[in-house]
């Protein structure tokens, strides 16, 4: 049958259709409704070939951007959420407002099938391009819903099962759809019911930590029937305002009070519940954490309450010492805390890393991603056991596998006598920090994903895996996204590692450069007097534009101060690239080395080579035919920078 006969042939028969292919007489309404706008409204063909049209990376950050923080809270909810369903082959999959695929969390072993079935980062679900589906059905429906093999309006879709669940502002619109997906549809009802009932949790309590983002400055009545619930995630939750008028409810405040949000929103307090603010303000002063019963004026039923008192955004206290310098606290020797992007970072590091996320630390060499990966190991509970930092970049390839997961005794010619435990193990129970990912080979991601999928690790030579307790943060200057798009790095790792990512900006970005230039300062380890920057000194600090950003920062002031008479920091102590006043000077040596024919033509080369394989290290060496040392070697001859 023709594409426009199937068309008309819906039109008129959509519930025939329905009956007809799921072979039973009812249908759920929501699906019933999405076939009737597929015909209707997109005039969508059952039987055309998969075309999923798929955004770029560069859009595909846009709009994670425009997700904002709450991105950071639905990643960490998400990977909570695979924990709980992991091994049953369905993917956790975050959709913006328009069903764009934000955020994928995959079963590894089925990677390929998922990415067949067009659910891939950037993917566009919405019923318009794929018919009834769970994201876009459940973005038209404004609910939860589940769309089970044959209820999917293309038949390229029928081997699918998908529940989703709407991400509520609160305000009550939709800001995305939170949805578990499955390639190979074999569970029951039962057990999809029990799939979007996590789903629907997970949704929910992302939901719910936006609502009390958005409320933080207002007052919060927590609430419900039954007080063990207060607290959790089915409480009721008000926000009022000082002057007593209700600014937000939550869906639960709705069904248990038996009102609609038009109701609540913009009403007194003391039209809902017979007392007033006043009475919430010295509920709180006497003890927030106390429940009080209370009665709703409608129907005279009773609930349990709490208030929770306006907040301000604050960073989570270290545990390493911290000292006071102008008006700013260091929590580690690099980052202070002025910067509000480093605010956010510390903020959603600390709490994330703290729930055992895997995070991933994105930005240009020497922006501090070490130190900042230490500084988040120190504030955790682990924070006594080892913090194990590898540089992936600057091992050696031939070496890398030996480093990582370590080797038995004998287990090649000039391996230790007594072997080697390896950086994987040295870290168990503490922290493995993997700086320069995107530098590993792809079959050292391989082995690395292995032993994050299964938690042991076996040694070269060895045959007995060995359990290892891991909390891994990753950190690269290279666009892993593009580079998972071009083949380059394993997908499925990239889920793995990237349970959130915090980007960290570059020095000449941060609005703290002051306050960190005397934070290095203060924090440099000798028995010396703090040196104190001349007015023209911080001056010419403060407008130069740090291209070695914080590492470059720091050896500036060290040489500085070791120069300095009186311990006053002057401009005459700065070197020339920063006191003459060009932004865009390179160095002489760059200069003298383009000067020479040979030595440019071997810097274009390397620049073509590294430009053309994106920049990754391992990939461009092979096609030099050199080592990835001799590799960096040149680099540094040639002043090549890698990008930021």
């Amino acid at each position: 049958m023709s594409s426009n006969l199937q068309i008309t042939h819906a039109v008129s028969h959509v519930d025939g259709l329905l009956r007809e292919r799921l072979g039973r007489g009812e249908v759920a309404p929501h699906v019933t409704k999405s076939w009737q706008r597929c015909v209707d409204e997109f005039g969508t063909a059952p039987d055309a070939v998969r075309d999923t049209p798929v955004l770029n990376a560069q859009a595909v950050r846009e709009r994670q951007q425009q997700f904002g923080e709450l991105l950071n809270v639905a990643r960490a909810e998400m990977e909570s959420l695979y924990e709980m369903i992991a091994g049953s082959g369905y993917a956790v999959i975050l959709s913006d407002t328009e069903s764009v695929i934000l955020g994928a969390i995959t079963d590894p072993s089925l990677t390929r099938e998922f990415r067949d079935a067009g659910l891939r980062i950037g993917a566009i679900w919405s019923e318009q391009y794929e018919g009834t589906n769970g994201l876009g059905t459940c973005l038209a429906e404004g609910v939860p819903v589940t769309v089970y093999r044959d209820e999917h309006f293309r038949r390229f879709n029928t081997g699918l099962s998908c529940s989703g669940a709407p991400v509520l502002d609160a305000q009550g619109k939709v800001l995305g759809v939170l949805d578990a997906s499955t390639v190979n549809a074999g569970d029951t009802r039962l057990i999809q019911r029990h799939t979007m009932a996590l789903v629907n949790m997970s949704a929910n309590l992302i939901s719910r930590c936006r609502f009390m983002r958005e409320c933080a400055t207002t007052w919060v009545l927590r609430f419900h029937s039954r007080p063990e619930f207060v607290g959790l995630l089915h409480e009721a939750l008000l926000a009022v305002g000082s002057d007593g008028i209700v600014r937000a409810v939550n869906d639960s405040a709705m069904a248990q009070l038996g009102m609609s949000r038009a109701q609540l929103v913009g009403k007194s307090l003391t039209s809902i519940f017979p007392f007033d603010f006043e009475t919430v303000e010295r509920r709180a002063a006497t003890d927030a954490s106390l429940l009080w019963p209370v009665r709703d004026l409608a129907y005279g039923r009773r609930f349990f309450a709490r208030v929770r008192t306006p907040t301000a955004q604050s960073t989570t206290t270290s545990r390493t010492p911290k000292k006071e310098i102008s008006g700013v606290q260091t929590t580690t020797r690099q980052h202070v805390v002025a910067d509000a992007r480093m605010q956010h970072n510390i903020h959603c590091g600390r709490h994330l890393f703290g729930r055992k996320v895997p995070l991933l630390l994105q930005g240009a060499t020497g922006t501090g991603k070490e130190a900042f990966a230490k500084s988040l190991h120190l504030a955790s509970a682990w924070a006594e056991r080892p913090f194990v930092a590898v540089n992936c970049a600057a091992i050696p390839e031939a070496l890398i596998e030996s480093e990582l997961f370590g080797y038995t005794r004998g287990a090649f010619t000039d391996a230790a006598r007594e072997g080697h435990l390896g950086k994987i193990r040295q870290s168990s129970g503490g922290t493995l920090f993997l700086d320069e990912i995107g530098d590993m080979p792809l079959h050292m991601q391989t082995r690395l994903l292995r032993v994050l999928e299964e938690h042991e690790v076996v040694p070269l030579g060895g045959e007995q895996a060995v359990p290892v307790d891991l909390h891994i943060i990753s950190a690269t200057h290279h666009d892993l996204l593009q580079m998972v798009q071009n083949g380059e790095f394993r997908e499925d790792l990239y889920y793995r590692l990237n349970g959130i990512t915090l980007q960290l900006p570059t020095l000449r970005e941060r609005t703290d450069k002051r306050e960190l230039i005397e934070a290095l300062l203060a924090d440099d380890d000798n028995d010396e007097p703090i040196p104190v920057i001349h007015d023209d000194a911080m001056q010419r600090l403060l407008d130069y534009h740090w291209p070695g950003n914080i590492r470059q920062l720091r050896n500036t002031l060290r040489t500085a101060a070791a120069l300095c008479s009186d311990s006053m920091i002057r401009v005459g102590n700065l070197p020339h690239e920063i006191t003459d006043g060009s932004a865009s000077q390179i160095t002489s040596h760059a200069i003298k080395d383009a000067a020479a024919p040979l030595q440019s033509a071997e810097r274009d080369a390397l620049l073509r080579e590294l430009e053309r394989l994106h920049w990754n290290i391992s990939r461009a060496a092979s096609a030099l035919g050199v080592s990835r040392n001799t590799l960096y070697r040149k680099m540094r001859k040639h002043n090549i920078a890698l990008p930021g």
